[in-house]
């Protein structure tokens, strides 16, 4: 809890700093980002054997040229557009006159309109009510505006000018220096970061250094070419259209863009209203904003997608909360910087343990395992969200390996709430119906996994090619064909258990057997003898617990007897990773069954294989040899065989 509180403090202290120290600490963080950008054009540079010194100036100039030379045509472009805006008066007046006309004498523009009226007159004669009456003004008598116009001298005309100027200049140069100096002494700057904060841990601050400057570096690159490849054709558009200063308004979107989410919106803004503006009727104003949408789609959808060869690792909400977060902090500039900056956050998060938070709230990583959102949809019965993300992980995955990798590790974290007392009854039976209610949903892929195996089979027989290759190559380990087979699957002690037995039954139906689940309350002596055992093959009880495998030699041993033609095995189901917690061997031999699993593919190789079952002698009987009775002295004891 200290921990905890001593790092909120930390955070809050360094928001204070960066607040306050704005004036300082703006300038330090653009020359870092630019220095993250500029470092591959350097590091390409130096491979073409230049010297380091005029790779790093050469870099710096030609970045700093583009930028000077797109500022300059972005305020020759305004300052024309402001010279242009009274032209389009008459335009709008005249399309603001026909949206009033539209509606009838009652709709809803004019009904607006009265309303803004009379709120406008009712604070008009307030207004003159509260206003003491001053004699003099009754009359015709009015005051005069008097505006005092003072001659400037030269050097005031000129001081006027220049000071705007530097602080603007005064801050480029700056950022100039720290970028030229930062770009020359980069290994040098890297140790001396490494040697204050990360010593005793050379591999991981590394690799927090190699993370932060590639991910930073990748996006501004690609967001960069990803921009140009919107503003350019957005200028083309809209200088075909008819649009002035389509230039400008290219460019501005090519820097609106660094902004996420609004900056599009904000780069489309001017355009639509001079639209809006420059015709007398509407089809430009529909023409400019199907060319924004259509830039729009193809920019997310296909550039995008196609150029960025890695994610900034920031989740779409951390995003528009760091772009509010650093807006707030730093201003405008803090909005276009709020990417890249939080981008550097997330990578701290990622290294150093005690800042992970910001990992888990700003990065796009799962937080949970898959097997573990399951659980928690399952215990929320959110069963729409856990089919939902099962289907998407079977686009690219078979049934086995996520029912493997995510069902019955789901299941036996139940199977843990379970044992320590967590779960209720009610809860209990609630989750295990939500679990199967999910797998049930599986179905459909089920059958359709088995269709594609049955024609694989008839490839391969076609062929002479090997059956389920695919799935050899996949999990290491030949799955047999099932045709023709008989398999029941009974769960062991326990609701979830239930529910394994049923995920058991759905994979091997896949492989071309006929499958049977039955829960384990018919597993009970009365119980037995109703169960579907005819013609099987073999028969799998499985477990979640292995306190729970104590039942399973009687059942083995009454089963034996009921189906002595079928193979018994037990499987006790185990997380994909972790160490087997008996010996298959010597635990097949202690209860007596044909085979013992612990994975889910084991357990269908075993389910499925064409062994016999084991030949199990009968036990003699042992003697047992009664006392004998204090008045039979010197009589012959009888022995419970003689009995």
């Amino acid at each position: 809890m200290t921990a905890r509180l001593a790092t909120v403090a930390t955070m809050i202290a360094a928001i204070v700093v960066l607040y306050v120290a704005k004036e300082l600490l703006l300038p330090l963080a653009i020359a870092v980002l630019l220095t993250f950008a500029l470092a591959p054009i350097v590091s390409f540079l130096r491979k073409m054997k230049l010297p380091r010194l005029a790779a790093v100036i050469g870099a710096v100039a030609c970045a700093f040229a583009v930028i000077s030379i797109f500022s300059l045509i972005v305020a020759a472009q305004v300052s024309q557009v402001a010279q242009d805006i009274p032209k389009y008066q008459s335009n709008i007046v005249e399309k603001i006159r026909i949206l009033k006309e539209t509606g009838s004498e009652d709709g809803v523009i004019s009904r607006l309109g009265r309303v803004f009226e009379r709120v406008n007159t009712e604070i008009n004669e307030s207004a003159s009510s509260a206003t003491p009456a001053n004699p003099q003004l009754h009359g015709e008598q009015r005051p005069l505006l008097v505006q005092i116009f003072s001659p400037q001298r030269p050097i005031e005309t000129l001081r006027n000018i220049i000071e705007p100027l530097v602080g603007p200049l005064a801050t480029t140069g700056l950022v100039i220096v720290i970028v030229i100096f930062m770009l020359l002494e980069r290994e040098e700057l890297r140790d001396r970061f490494i040697r204050l904060v990360g010593y005793s841990d050379l591999h991981r601050t590394t690799q927090a250094l190699q993370d932060a400057g590639s991910r930073v570096g990748k996006y501004l690159l690609m967001q960069l070419v990803v921009n140009i490849t919107y503003g350019v054709p957005l200028a083309a558009g809209l200088w075909l259209l008819g649009i002035p200063n389509a230039l400008l308004w290219g460019m501005l979107a090519i820097v609106f863009r660094f902004v996420p989410y609004i900056g599009p919106v904000i780069a489309a803004v001017i355009p639509l209203f001079l639209a809006f503006a420059v015709a007398p009727d509407w089809s430009l104003l529909i023409w400019t904003a199907g060319l924004f949408i259509l830039l729009e789609l193809l920019s997310n959808n296909v550039v995008e997608p196609w150029l960025y060869g890695s994610r900034t690792g920031l989740s779409p909400l951390a995003i528009i909360v760091a772009a509010v977060f650093w807006a707030w902090l730093w201003g405008p500039i803090g909005l276009v910087l709020s990417t890249p900056l939080t981008v550097c956050l997330v990578v701290l998060g990622r290294h150093v343990p005690q800042f992970e938070f910001l990992q888990i709230l700003l990065g796009d990583e799962p937080v949970l395992d898959p097997h573990e959102r399951l659980y928690q949809r399952l215990l929320a019965d959110d069963l729409d969200e856990a089919t939902d993300n099962a289907e998407q992980m079977l686009e690219e995955k078979y049934l086995i390996e996520y029912h493997g990798a995510v069902s019955i590790p789901a299941l036996l974290l139940g199977e843990q709430d379970r044992a320590r007392g967590a779960l209720t009854k009610s809860q209990l039976a609630d989750l295990a119906e939500n679990a199967r209610e999910v797998v049930a949903n599986l179905n459909e892929i089920a059958a359709e996994e088995e269709d594609e195996d049955a024609q694989d089979r008839e490839d391969d027989d076609k062929t002479g090619g090997r059956a389920d290759e695919r799935k050899e190559d996949e999990f290491d380990i030949d799955l047999p064909d099932g045709s023709g087979k008989s398999v029941l699957c009974i769960g062991g002690h326990s609701e979830l258990d239930d529910v394994a037995a049923v995920i058991l039954a759905q994979v091997i139906s896949v492989e071309g057997a006929e499958c049977e689940a039955v829960g384990h309350r018919d597993l009970v002596a009365a119980r037995m003898r109703s169960l579907p055992l005819e013609g099987r093959n073999s028969i799998v009880i499985g477990f979640l617990s292995p306190d729970s495998l104590k039942y399973s030699r009687f059942a083995v041993r009454r089963l034996r007897r009921l189906a002595p033609h079928a193979r018994i095995g037990l499987v006790l189901w185990t997380s994909p990773g972790s160490e087997r917690p008996f010996d298959q061997n010597q635990l097949a031999e202690r209860l007596e069954a044909d085979f013992i699993a612990f994975s889910l593919a084991d357990c269908v190789v075993g389910a499925l294989s064409d062994d016999k079952p084991r030949d199990v002698k009968p036990k003699k009987q042992r003697s047992i040899r009664r006392s004998r009775p204090a008045n039979l002295a010197g009589k012959k004891a009888t022995t419970a065989a003689e009995v």
